[in-house]
């Protein structure tokens, strides 16, 4: 029997790409914009929830990111970034996440004159609230931060910097993102090239909107760990399903694919979840992680993206637990500490489940 939404919500899960101004909730956005002044579409939560689905929901990635005005307009000041930062853990441990990295462009959230590092920290003190808090409701979750650079700008090597100083505190790791057509990852090569010198982790957002030559530069220039999205290596793969070199090499080096579903739906890279890359490349065993990207814009989650592939692709409890322990074995954390998380907490509950 497939497994339910309300099954699948009691199941860990593990979560790579999340960012942090993509899962607010709408009743705390209309009350930071009421404290600011800043004008929304809506002022109901309900309303304000479709409104941002519907506005995402374009087939174009520029304007799907269009939608962000809104949410780091509310997220400059130290308390905004606390409150947004607990809420996140509080909400992906409530869906079931025991491991969650999410991102975030420090960069984006001075405009009030917050520094670098009072950004960071604010953040990471209210991922400790809402660990705190989901903890005290039964609820476990462990949270790491990415600090993202964002691709047109120009402070890649600052944010690098950043993330290194902060690796002990909780950050695991870097991130690039953005438009990516004209904007090239190879712009941040002396980050990639510091960042690889300290052993530092770092992903990159590569072939969603652009294609094989965004892989390509993510994994050969710059060293990538992981490909942000990474869904257009299916055009490296032919209609029989014969890998072309660079898909090999994907596949072959065992490079994480951190792939979002519900949110490539709006990018227009699918028309429906049936018709998504997920599949074949689960089937040819790239190493596949289920992601959400952006709860708020995709109204989605982690349980309904994995509900949505059982729907569409008839997956079971075993295939759920694939990706989960895909995206542990993934993971910026210390490899013991993965092999906690996965011997200990998410192998035996999907044994429970699937019996």
């Amino acid at each position: 029997m497939a497994p339910t939404l309300e099954e699948i919500r009691s199941a860990p899960k593990a979560l790579l790409h999340d960012h942090l101004d993509g899962g607010l909730r709408p009743a705390t956005i209309i009350e930071l914009a009421a404290a600011i002044g800043h004008e929304l579409p809506a002022t109901e939560p309900e309303a304000l929830g479709r409104w941002f689905v519907e506005a995402a929901d374009s087939g174009s990635l520029v304007r799907y990111l269009e939608t962000f005005d809104h949410t780091v307009a509310v997220m400059q000041t130290a308390d905004a970034l606390r409150r947004v930062a607990r809420e996140c853990a509080e909400d992906l441990a409530d869906d079931g996440v025991v491991y969650a990295e999410v991102r975030y462009a420090p960069e984006q959230h001075v405009t009030n004159g917050l520094s670098l590092e009072a950004v960071v920290e604010a953040v990471l003190e209210g991922f400790r609230e809402g660990t705190a808090l989901a903890a005290a409701r039964g609820k476990h979750i462990r949270v790491g931060t990415l600090l993202t650079a964002m691709r047109h700008a120009a402070r890649s090597m600052e944010i690098a910097e950043l993330a290194v100083t902060y690796r002990d505190q909780g950050v695991v790791g870097f991130d690039i993102a953005g438009a990516e057509a004209g904007f090239p990852p190879t712009r941040h090569l002396d980050a990639f090239e510091y960042l690889q010198r300290e052993n530092a982790h770092f992903t990159i957002h590569a072939g969603e909107a652009f294609g094989l030559p965004s892989i390509w530069e993510a994994i050969q220039w710059c060293g990538a760990d992981r490909l942000g999205h990474g869904v257009r290596i299916v055009d490296d793969i032919s209609p029989d399903r014969k890998l072309g070199r660079l898909a090999s090499y994907v596949r072959d080096k065992r490079i994480p694919l951190e792939l979002c579903p519900s949110s490539n739906l709006q990018t227009g890279i699918a028309d429906t979840i049936a018709d998504h890359p997920i599949g074949m490349l689960h089937d040819l065993r790239f190493r596949v992680t289920v992601n959400t990207d952006n709860r708020l814009m995709s109204g989605t989650s982690m349980s309904r993206e994995m509900a949505l592939l059982v729907e569409a692709f008839g997956y079971g409890w075993a295939d759920l637990q694939w990706f989960t322990v895909n995206a542990m074995k993934s993971s910026f954390i210390p490899f013991d500490e993965r092999l906690v998380l996965i011997n200990e907490v998410i192998k035996p509950a999907y044994a429970k489940l699937s019996a």
